[in-house]
């Protein structure tokens, strides 16, 4: 059964227009550098396939899940799970991830379901955090 008590959620703002924030969660020559090597494959069609494959801590890994919605500039949603072997419902965390734009900034708004309890809700935040920080460092470095 999925839970919805150990929901991770992060927030943060960006120094740089919706269109570039927006291009960093979906374009995959970027989210390799701030996703630890990650390859993503997806068209980005509601119902498609979503994968992310790369190699953590000297072990390779294929994570999976199916794009839910998709508002180009404002909405990213996702199922995510990890590993193969796992395909039932509750197995999957749905990621939610809502942007909107302040002046010049974006700001970023994430939650991830499905946690199993508070230390796997607190590793979520901070792996997202460190993601999306990286990404932000790449957004403000390209502006200069």
């Amino acid at each position: 059964m999925k839970t919805k008590e150990h929901v991770a959620k992060i927030e943060l703002d960006f120094n740089a227009p919706v269109e570039k924030v927006w291009d960093g969660l979906i374009n995959p020559s970027i989210i390799k550098k701030y996703m630890g090597g990650s390859v993503v494959h997806s068209d980005w069609k509601p119902g498609s396939p979503i994968t992310w494959k790369g190699e953590w801590e000297g072990r390779t890994y294929t994570d999976h899940g199916k794009i839910l919605k998709i508002e180009p500039y404002h909405k990213l949603q996702y199922t995510h799970v990890s590993g193969n072997d796992k395909t039932k419902p509750e197995d999957f965390h749905t990621v939610n991830i809502v942007l909107s734009e302040k002046g010049n900034q974006t700001h970023l708004a994430l939650e991830q379901d499905n946690n199993s309890n508070e230390e796997s809700r607190s590793h979520a935040e901070t792996n997202w955090l460190m993601m999306f920080h990286g990404l932000k460092d790449i957004l403000e470095k390209e502006k200069t």
